[in-house]
């Protein structure tokens, strides 16, 4: 008879796409997050933290690449039959609520959030199901003063974090002359409803497929988007591409729209003009750059800092206006050793449509998205990650029966404001202890046993220091104990200070 081996242990493993984040990221996080939101707040904008749950109907289909509602998103069916999901972004949440408590918030409504999204998407090399988002968007305003206040505010906030100018631009572009030259392309808009069904639907798809193509301009550049556009062209690997299908004329007014960045913001507003001529919604679209490029010089953000971009597309559909993405710079190595630069840690643009399909009612909205562990991980490629990763000063324990003494000392120090802990764990192997508060990256651990407690004195001993000594020094050095130094115990705190660099 087989024996019984009880019930299956479960896995111990993060589920795929997901991750861990431990004590030094968290508070690398936060103190990041701490630095926007505060530009954020001097902007006047409110936090809001919404539901990390939304109904399928309230997040609609706006997913990039999907054709489906609950295509993407991790959903369930309620128990009264309603479709459930966790939210994807930030964005649909903020149309949820601007439509829910229209009658309750000041309008124009300010808000920033910052939380995890989820996604249920194929995992890969640093792409995970759930990531955090940093947003700010203003509800109930139609003026592109709104969008330069949005890119202003992310200028500000990339050099609050540690990015240097120099090191980033906010590149803008508007949604409408890239209309006004689909129209010029096309012969009408493609987003008319006054030509044949048969006509908007091919017409529909090769907008699409054009749209997806100058987001590759940066990639394949000039010639390669030339190729696209047109009869196709061989990618790196060999393999041959299909075309978009456009005529020369056509691949050329669209690579006209492309090539026009100047040198400064007001040559590249002439070559748009130029592009897409005098009259309508073209025109339209070049006016309003014209209105944020002014607004934003008048604030002294010139275009080393916010820079029109017709090559600026974004993804997401629902974007009606101005659209912004902040890149950043400089170069790091990638996996095979080669210099290339970091590339986008946030976008955005206007959604003037998204809160109506709650009211039926047409509310203008701006706002922008940061990819916070992209832009911890630029941080970090630069070395420009400021928070302090130490752990706490460990009290150790020399006397069980001396518990008082030891959380005493502990407790001044946190009066101090100094982060401190006394050892919990078994006390009776010393070194242990002091293995204990290195796995804790702890820069100071505090010694009194009953020759010390008599003299009313404790020992600290400098970690950090004791380890450089270890690795460097010779044995005699090492034996002479320079890390480690007695003090009264009246004079801790301010011995402890002076250790870590706070005297």
């Amino acid at each position: 008879m087989a024996k019984d081996k009880g019930p299956r242990r479960p896995r111990a493993e993060t589920p795929k796409g997901f991750r861990d984040y431990f004590g030094a990221e968290v508070t690398e996080r936060k103190a990041m997050l701490d630095k926007i939101a505060e530009v954020y707040h001097r902007h006047g904008f409110d936090p809001l933290e919404t539901s990390a749950v939304e109904t399928v109907e309230a997040l609609g289909k706006f997913l990039p690449d999907v054709d489906r509602p609950n295509e993407g998103v991790f959903a369930w069916q309620d128990e009264d039959k309603d479709w459930l999901a966790l939210r994807y972004d930030l964005t649909a949440p903020l149309a949820r609520v601007a439509a829910q408590y229209r009658n309750d918030l000041a309008s124009p409504y300010r808000r920033y959030a910052m939380g995890p999204v989820w996604r249920n998407e194929k995992p890969g090399p640093g792409r995970f199901r759930q990531f955090y988002q940093c947003d700010a968007d203003t509800v109930g305003s139609a003026s592109v003063a709104a969008d330069a206040e949005i890119c202003a505010m992310l200028a500000d906030a990339l050099e609050e974090v540690g990015i240097p100018r120099g090191d980033y631009v906010v590149r803008v572009n508007n949604r409408k002359v890239l209309t006004g030259v689909l129209v010029s392309v096309f012969g009408f808009d493609p987003d008319n409803l006054d030509v044949s069904l048969a006509a908007l639907e091919r017409t529909m798809d090769t907008k699409a497929a054009v749209l997806r193509t100058i987001d590759k301009f940066d990639k394949v550049g000039e010639s390669g988007v030339r190729e696209l556009l047109t009869k196709g062209r061989l990618d790196a690997s060999g393999a041959y591409i299909d075309g978009v299908g456009l005529s020369a004329d056509q691949a050329e007014k669209v690579l006209a729209f492309l090539t026009s960045k100047g040198t400064t913001n007001e040559e590249t507003l002439r070559n748009l003009r130029s592009a897409v001529g005098s009259a309508g919604i073209g025109a339209e679209g070049v006016e309003e750059l014209e209105t944020i490029a002014e607004l934003l010089a008048a604030q002294g953000y010139g275009s080393d800092r916010i820079v029109i971009d017709p090559s600026v597309v974004r993804g997401l559909g629902y974007y009606t206006g101005p659209v912004f993405e902040a890149e950043l710079t400089f170069e790091i190595l990638d996996e095979k050793g080669r210099p290339r630069q970091f590339g986008s840690v946030a976008g955005g643009g206007r959604y003037d449509d998204l809160v109506k399909r709650f009211t039926g009612q047409s509310v203008p909205a701006t706002g922008i998205s940061i990819g916070v562990d992209r832009l911890l991980a630029a941080l970090r490629a630069k070395g420009r990650s400021q928070t302090d990763t130490r752990g706490p000063v460990v009290v150790t324990v020399m006397d069980r029966d001396r518990m008082a003494e030891y959380q005493a000392m502990a407790a001044d120090l946190r009066r101090a404001g100094i982060r401190a802990e006394v050892y919990l764990g078994n006390p009776k192997n010393f070194g242990n202890q002091l293995k204990y508060a290195d796995k804790r990256n702890s820069p100071v651990a505090v010694i009194q046993g009953g020759d010390e407690a008599a003299r009313g004195a404790v020992i600290l001993k400098d970690l950090f220091l004791g380890a450089k000594i270890a690795a460097e020094a010779s044995h005699e050095e090492w034996k002479s104990q320079p890390a480690q130094t007695e003090v009264p115990r009246a004079d801790l705190v301010a011995a402890v200070r002076q250790m870590l660099g706070q005297g």
